[in-house]
């Protein structure tokens, strides 16, 4: 079995977490996830027609009903994503009423915008939640750091979903955050979705890995089966980025993704961001719902990572995590055994 500081810190069998996916519900996922001895992590969700902070309290009751294992949650706080201050003191406000969700909820993951907010917060009233924060670049990091987060998700290009301008490998990224922070606790994500990959994440120094495609293609995970299905099938070429909500996002390519806008420059879509309305970001929104909730492949958006090409069928939860820690766990010590 393989000990880390994570696996430690949040008292979980396996180093491995599922990735946040938001605007979609992981909730079952979350579950899943965790009741296989990982961590879980509830998606900040935000499809039409719900009250986000009704919606998170139902799916972090949600959790504490179907699991007593520890789990995470992820909030975004760009600065259009206007519900993430109200989110983050209505959670702390939870715990304190809740004793069951104040020992299972462990990590907080924000992203997306600054940590500094909910740093202080979490410091503040729920001191026992581990705060980490998404970092794309060592300058990003620094950031995360001088903010006073528990740790680091060095997140790479690779990953399916909203990314950064930086455009930095997972591979880099990994070790220059081990490299410059040794005491701060780093979580891999971007571009794992095997054993190989979860071996070579904790060889670079990182205490976990995230996966999101891999879960999103698994039995247990909300997604709709028309989108599950395009995964197996997919290259590692099959993707794209392009605009999305929050900055550049990968997204499978289909009819909407190549009609989609090309990426904006950063200034350009702080721009759009600020003169966005409410029409306009429900839109935009649409486009992710519909393959959600409807199966839409072609006029839906589809977030997904390079790791596509890696994926090769629709596999349990708990097939995920064993199958996947026990695979690194013989890789690195076939890998010890050969220094003499």
């Amino acid at each position: 079995m393989i000990k880390t500081r994570i696996t430690e810190m949040f008292g979980i069998k396996y180093p491995i977490l599922s990735a946040p996916m938001g605007p979609f519900y992981t909730t079952e996922l979350s579950v899943a996830v965790s009741e296989a001895g990982g961590l879980g992590v509830v998606s900040h969700a935000t499809l039409r027609g719900k009250n986000s902070l009704q919606d998170m309290k139902q799916q972090l009751e949600y959790v504490i009903e179907h699991t007593d294992k520890p789990f995470g949650v992820n909030v975004r706080t760009a600065r259009i994503q206007t519900d993430h201050k109200l989110m983050l003191r209505k959670m702390t406000q939870w715990c304190k009423e809740n004793s069951k969700l104040r020992e299972q909820l462990v990590y907080i993951l924000t992203s997306a915008g600054s940590p500094r907010f909910a740093s202080q917060l979490l410091k503040q009233r729920a001191p026992q939640i581990k705060h980490f924060h998404v970092g794309p670049a060592l300058w990003l990091i620094d950031k995360i750091v001088g903010s006073g987060c528990d740790g680091i998700v060095a997140t790479g290009t690779e990953g399916g979903g909203h990314q950064s301008y930086e455009g930095i490998s997972t591979l880099v990224l990994v070790q220059q955050a081990v490299i410059k922070y040794p005491d701060k606790p780093v979580i891999a994500c971007g571009g794992i979705s095997s054993p190989e990959g979860v071996a070579s994440g904790l060889a670079m120094g990182a205490d976990a890995v995230a996966m999101g495609t891999r879960f999103i293609a698994s039995k247990e995970s909300e997604f709709h089966p028309n989108y599950k299905a395009l995964i197996p099938p997919a290259t590692a070429r099959d993707t794209l980025l392009t605009t999305g909500g929050f900055g550049p996002i990968r997204l499978l390519k289909n009819k909407y993704s190549l009609e989609h806008g090309e990426i904006m420059t950063k200034e350009q879509k702080v721009s759009q961001e600020l003169a966005y309305n409410m029409d306009e970001y429900l839109k935009d929104l649409y486009a992710y719902e519909v393959v959600y909730t409807k199966g839409d492949i072609e006029n839906g958006a589809i977030p997904v990572g390079q790791t596509c090409g890696l994926i090769d069928s629709i596999m349990d939860v708990d097939d995920i995590i064993t199958s996947f820690s026990d695979g690194a766990e013989k890789i690195l010590k076939d890998l010890c055994s050969k220094i003499s």
